[in-house]
Formats: C-alpha cells, sequence, structure tokens
C-alpha cells in the first residue's frame, strides 16, 4: 500500500506539473485595451449600436485568429451625439494609459468637439462614421484619422442628380451644429455650380419637435425639393409633419444622417422616395461585403451594421492590424497610421493624406422604395416606373 502510495504521489506531482506547464505564462498573451465611441443611446444609437457591433466583431475575430500576438479587450462608451457628453468619455478613454488607439464617433458634431482632447493625450484614433471635413481638416493633428469619407463629395453627387432630373428651386433646413451648417455651407456650394437655385434656408435645433412655422413658409415659397442635413430623428419629424401640411409634392433630399433603417422604419409609408447619399458602395457590394455580414451575421448581433457599420469594422481592424506590426504603444501606432497608404480592407483601400482622411471616392444615392433603402441606379425611379414628385 506504501508503494503504491508513493507512485500515486508520483503520478498526481507529474500532473500537476504538467498542467503548470500548459498554463505557463510565457505562453500567454499579453492583454492590450482598444477603445470604441458612438452614440449608443439617444436618437442616433441604431447607427451607434451598428457601429460598436461592427468594431467588436474585429475584435472578436482578431481573438480568435492564432497567429494574432496579442488579446484585445474594447472598452467601449456612449458619446449620446452631445458633444459635452463626447468630450468626458473622450478625456476617460484617453487618459487610460492603457488603451492604446480607438475608432470614435458617428456624430459630427461630437467628432469635431473631441480632437483636441486626442491629441492632448497622444491617442491615435480613427473616425468611422462622421463626416464633417473639419474634423481632419480644421487642425493637422497626428492622431486623428478618418476611415469613411466627408461630406463634401456626397453633397456634390445630390446636387447633380437632382439637378440633372429636372429640380430647380430648393428649401434648405438644417440643424444648427457643425453638421449641419457643414451640409448647408456644401450643399449650397454644390448646388450653385450645377445650375439650383436656393431659395429659403431655415435653421432649426436638433432637440426641435415642431417644425410648422418653417414648414409653412416654405410651402408658400413653393419649393420643387426641401434638401435636409442633419440627422434621422429631426428627418422623421420633418417628413411626417410636411405631411400634414400638404408638401406631398415636394421631394423630401436627405443626407448620410437619414441613411438608416430608423428613418424608414419610423415613417413607414411617408419615407417613400426620400433620397440619401452615403461614402462608399453598398455594404453588399464592398470588396469584403460578403465577408463581413456573414461574420457579423454568425455573431447573432441583435441589431444590423446599419450605414457605417463597415467603415467600424475596417476602423478597428485597421487598429488591430498597426498595433500588431508595431506593438501596444501609442506614439508608434500613431506614426505607422499616418503612413498608411493603399491599405486593402473591406471598405477598399486605405490611403491616409497628410490630414488622416482617407479618400472615398465612390459615392451612392439611395431612395428610400418598398421599406428599404435602394440604390438609385437600382430603383424604378431611375428607370422610370415610379416617379418623384415633380418628376417627369
Amino acid at each position: 500500500m506504501k508503494k503504491f502510495g508513493i507512485l500515486v504521489a508520483v503520478a498526481v506531482g507529474a500532473s500537476l506539473l504538467a498542467l503548470a506547464a500548459s498554463h505557463n505564462p510565457a505562453d500567454a498573451k499579453d492583454k492590450v485595451k482598444v477603445g470604441f465611441i458612438g452614440s449608443l443611446t439617444g436618437g442616433t444609437s441604431a447607427n451607434g449600436i451598428g457601429g460598436r457591433n461592427s468594431a467588436d466583431l474585429a475584435v472578436r475575430l482578431r481573438n480568435a485568429d492564432p497567429k494574432a500576438k496579442y488579446e484585445y479587450e474594447m472598452v467601449s462608451l456612449d458619446d449620446e451625439c452631445k458633444p459635452n457628453i463626447g468630450v468626458q468619455v473622450a478625456t476617460k478613454l484617453a487618459a487610460d494609459k492603457d488603451i492604446i488607439a480607438a475608432a470614435t464617433h458617428y456624430c459630427s458634431a461630437v467628432a469635431i468637439a473631441t480632437v483636441d482632447t486626442y491629441h492632448k493625450f497622444e491617442l491615435p484614433i480613427i473616425v468611422w462614421g462622421a463626416v464633417l471635413p473639419d474634423i481632419t481638416y480644421r487642425n493637422k493633428y497626428p492622431e486623428v484619422h478618418r476611415v469613411n469619407g466627408t461630406m463634401i463629395n456626397q453633397n456634390q453627387l445630390n446636387a447633380t442628380l437632382l439637378t440633372k432630373l429636372g429640380y430647380k428651386t430648393f428649401a434648405v433646413i438644417h440643424d444648427t451644429t457643425d453638421y449641419g451648417k457643414g451640409h448647408n455651407k456644401y450643399f449650397s456650394e454644390a448646388l450653385e455650380k450645377a445650375g439650383g437655385k436656393i431659395i429659403g434656408t431655415f435653421g432649426v435645433t436638433s432637440d426641435q419637435q415642431d417644425f410648422t412655422a418653417e414648414l409653412t413658409q416654405i410651402k408658400s415659397l413653393n419649393p420643387q425639393v426641401i434638401y435636409f442635413g442633419g440627422l434621422t430623428p429631426i428627418g422623421v419629424r420633418i417628413r411626417a409633419q410636411m405631411d400634414r401640411l400638404g408638401l406631398n409634392n415636394v421631394v423630401f433630399d436627405g443626407t448620410s444622417g437619414i441613411k438608416s433603417d430608423a428613418f424608414i422604419e419610423g415613417l413607414g409609408k411617408f419615407a417613400e422616395g426620400s433620397l440619401s447619399f452615403l461614402e462608399g458602395a453598398p455594404t453588399e457590394r464592398l470588396p469584403g461585403g460578403k465577408f463581413f455580414l456573414e461574420k457579423y451575421n454568425a455573431q447573432n448581433y441583435p441589431n444590423p451594421p446599419e450605414a457605417y457599420g463597415a467603415f467600424g469594422f475596417a476602423a478597428m481592424n485597421l487598429i488591430l492590424d498597426t498595433i500588431e506590426s508595431q506593438g501596444p504603444d501609442r506614439k508608434k501606432v500613431r506614426d505607422a497610421l499616418n503612413k498608411v497608404r493603399k491599405i486593402d480592407s473591406i471598405v477598399g483601400e486605405i490611403t491616409f493624406d497628410d490630414h488622416g482622411q482617407n479618400t472615398v471616392p465612390i459615392i451612392t444615392a439611395y431612395v428610400a422604395q418598398d421599406g428599404k433603402w435602394v440604390v438609385w441606379e437600382d430603383s424604378e425611379y431611375a428607370s422610370g416606373k415610379r416617379k418623384l414628385p415633380g418628376q417627369k
């Protein structure tokens, strides 16, 4: 019995040594934190949650890759699409020295308010959804990059398409944030070059509920098109109130800010014929779009990726690639991002210019048709089977 006990003790000891060897800390991957900020609550939460899930997908896929050098943890914060909240959470994220880089912001008013914070704390970030040009071009901050395009190009296509369809007179409604004022500026410039005319411009607050006064004045001006520079929540209210005031004979022409399922869900049949313009091609037509959607759906997220989800995935994936190659060092990651040229991604090649801005040459026009956003060229409106208000 004594001999058997000794053998058992030896065997158990050997097993413990083997178990300890298999859990050798030297074999474990170092953990690295990355950040994400978006509007996870409030009127634009559909886009923020879609972006967050997409960035999360990039982290999950990297952690499942046995070739990855590090194990990643994503810290996700809610900016509520409010500049003051955005600065608070940006400061919280940037002050955490364990966070090496972050994918940040859907709302332009928040993104422009936070760039000084990222520069101060030397936190490299990649904007994944906000489109105001000043985010990258107002300053030349080496920490600030953007993987999606800006509102300049989408407004050029908007003005060109609408004037080619024969529309000449426009009323503009824009929110009074930097985002809305930017859209007003760039659309007005593009429309003038395209030969259209703005016959009235109306600034509204981002929390305004009643647009009776503005829409009554617009009705008296008799425009062919109402151009809206703002986000989904206000867009839904304006379009619904247009119906009540008998403005259904006017085209509702929106920006990328209304390109969400929430816009159509909020309006139902009244969304029909609304227009929106977005950087890049539809997700399923992007170079890696099918791969992205397949992997996204496999995770069973309760919300869709929405319009900018693919950019959120591309931004986080580029961050992870850079950390893998440079190590978890903010300055090395920042410097490497500033040298990004012709890097393949699911949204196409990414090249950052000297202001950290990716050039996205493709802009896609969409029209709401039968309860979903349809690429303009594929729609029955483009073929002539259906007509927009006033379209000949």
